[in-house]
């Protein structure tokens, strides 16, 4: 029986860790959303969300430290409560970036609406995507769907590195545009970083579902691959 109870309390807690998902994921989409309709409505609504995701964090925390406190677990539900917190802090940094972008929509409220050269709604949209693929990869304890999410990751990074460059070159021709473009250099580098945690978010749950490391697996990969590269 107290068996029984601790793999109900472990549904619960995973539960609780998907509901928060659900809003960090809901947070990025409507921040990117209110960032491109300049909708302070939305703005407003972000932070709203952003308070429930930090007050679900203290919750999971609190649940999982109990339970590893109090049941000792081994093996693999040891390495999901261990996860669990570690996706747990993602999570509401996903808060922390989303909100990030909604101060920069609010802070063009007063600013002319102008077309820049680069495509933020699809930077938002990919970065989205990874979200919930992580989401559901937790959800389903599947280890080959998170390191589709790893796999997603650089492709956002090198569009980060791109609107920058055409941005700085944008603000050194238009000066009048300057408070646009950068805003839009701060957001994509906020799109960037929930990258980054949703990439975070794939690897912890490949560690709770096969019990390894994956953290710098990918980038040494990268690494030896671009060290073999032909100079031209």
């Amino acid at each position: 029986m107290p068996r029984i109870n601790f793999h109900q309390q472990l549904a619960t807690l995973k539960d609780k860790l998907l509901a928060m998902a659900a809003l960090s994921q809901q947070a990025l989409e409507f921040s990117v959303e209110a960032y491109l309709a300049r909708d302070m409505g939305l703005c407003n609504h972000v932070l709203e969300i952003e308070q429930a995701i930090n007050a679900a964090e203290t919750t999971v925390d609190e649940m999982a430290y109990e339970l590893l406190a109090k049941e000792q677990p081994m093996a693999i539900d040891l390495r999901f409560i261990l996860s669990v917190i570690k996706i747990n802090g993602d999570l509401e940094r996903i808060g922390d970036q989303s909100t990030n972008i909604a101060s920069r929509a609010a802070a063009l409220d007063s600013q002319p609406a102008i077309s820049l050269p680069v495509d933020i709604e699809d930077m938002g949209a990919r970065v989205g995507v990874m979200i919930r693929t992580a989401i559901q990869a937790l959800l389903e304890g599947d280890a080959a769907l998170a390191e589709s999410v790893i796999a997603m990751d650089e492709p956002v990074d090198d569009m980060n590195r791109a609107i920058q460059t055409e941005l700085v070159a944008v603000m050194e021709q238009h000066p009048e545009v300057a408070v646009q473009s950068l805003n839009a250099i701060i957001v994509s580098r906020n799109l960037e970083r929930a990258a980054d945690h949703a990439t975070n978010i794939a690897e912890d749950v490949i560690f709770w579902v096969r019990g390894a490391d994956v953290r710098h697996k990918f980038s040494m990969i990268q690494s030896v691959e671009d060290r073999h590269l032909p100079i031209n």
